[in-house]
């Protein structure tokens, strides 16, 4: 019963890590942190009997999770505990949440006062995903962004995400190829990092039928405490009514809106 538990003969070195499925890996490894949440300190050998494996296979998923900064060893060698890179990935959590709550009520004010449909959109990987979405009273179609993952380099949401990134990862972003989606779409890197180091000037990003023919938009960055940005709030609306002419104005209320979501994060602007 030991040799299916463990994914080998427990007698014989290294043979759980030849038998042992990433997916079993994994597991395992959480569970450990379940257990260490539970009892606080424990050791190897106590690990391995709840875990119902072999001693050397529990040392093994302790020793990556430490390499990881998910547990510690406070003192006595073979104790570990929980470790500080737990709290950066709760920390994570908690922005993302209090995100979605703190935006919420300004972005449904700001959908009355600009009249099109506001989202608040995170990076993830290579894309923009929406995570929230109000549609102001003007609004002539229902699409729901909630979920989907949108081009950086082709809305306003995106060149906002992508203004604020270390410089290393913007040039490697630059270094791909750019798709094209409309004929208005900028796939030159040289005028799209322009455009972006403009977005940082002017606290706005916006695109003018970039995306899809007929659909403009403006975005501005959200804040956590920290200062790091975080998010971006859009508004879009068809280009007849959300004009490149009356941009300027609807980009100076989304610019209030998202200052005013940083600061419900905990972010106080340099004086």
């Amino acid at each position: 019963m030991s040799n299916n538990l463990s994914g080998g003969s427990p007698g014989g070195p290294g043979s759980s890590r030849q038998t042992e499925s990433p997916v079993q890996s994994v597991d395992r490894a959480v569970t450990i942190l379940e257990i260490l949440a539970r009892r606080g300190e424990t050791g190897v050998t106590e690990l391995a009997v709840e875990l119902g494996v072999h001693k050397s296979t529990a040392f093994r998923l302790a020793a990556a999770l430490e390499m990881r900064g998910l547990v510690e060893q406070p003192g006595e060698r073979g104790k570990y505990r929980l470790g500080l890179g737990l709290v950066r990935l709760a920390g994570a959590a908690t922005v993302r949440m209090d995100l979605s709550q703190q935006s919420r009520p300004v972005c449904e004010r700001l959908a009355v006062q600009v009249a099109e449909t506001i989202n608040v959109a995170i990076l993830d990987g290579n894309e923009a995903v929406n995570i929230d979405q109000v549609f102001g009273p003007s609004a002539l179609t229902t699409h729901n962004w909630v979920g989907q993952r949108t081009p950086l380099h082709a809305t306003s949401s995106g060149k906002v995400l992508m203004a604020y990134l270390p410089q290393e990862t913007l040039k490697v972003r630059l270094a791909a190829p750019l798709e094209r989606y409309t004929p208005r779409t900028v796939t030159d890197a040289a005028t799209l990092r322009t455009q972006l180091e403009q977005a940082v000037a002017d606290g706005f990003a916006c695109c003018v039928e970039e995306l899809e023919p007929g659909l403009n938009a403006v975005a501005a960055p959200v804040r956590a405490h920290s200062g790091q940005v975080v998010a971006a709030i859009s508004a879009s609306g068809p280009s007849f009514r959300l004009t490149e002419r009356r941009i300027p104005e609807v980009a100076a209320a989304v610019r209030a809106a998202a200052e005013e979501v940083s600061a419900r994060l905990g972010y106080l602007p340099p004086r």
